[in-house]
């Protein structure tokens, strides 16, 4: 019996760390998606923008979405761009659902 209960926590371990692994890998993507598009709204593109994107994403790897909203934030401020905290709340939720799809397909 208890190689039935000990089957049943190694398959919630390895669901678990699987789960955990898509979080982290469309949290970087919907990092890069939101670095891109504020470059966009700051007048950056091509390679100043794909490099911000990419320094970015390693900035921000560990830290919350309040932390990741807070440089995005300040980035734009720094770049004279006005955004209302609801309107980045609601691209982040956008882009995090699509980043998710994005990774549990594989893709």
């Amino acid at each position: 019996m208890s190689d039935a209960f000990q089957d049943r926590e190694n398959t919630f371990e390895k669901q678990f760390v699987n789960d955990e692994t898509l979080r982290f890998r469309a949290t970087a993507r919907r990092n890069k998606a939101l670095a891109l598009w504020v470059s966009e709204l700051k007048g950056v593109s091509g390679d100043a923008a794909e490099k911000f994107a990419e320094d970015f994403v390693g900035a921000q790897i560990g830290k919350s979405d309040d932390d990741v909203a807070a440089a995005l934030k300040d980035d734009l401020a720094r770049g004279n761009v006005d955004l209302s905290d609801n309107r980045l709340r609601k691209r982040m939720a956008e882009e995090m659902a699509v980043a998710l799809t994005s990774v549990k397909a594989g893709k």
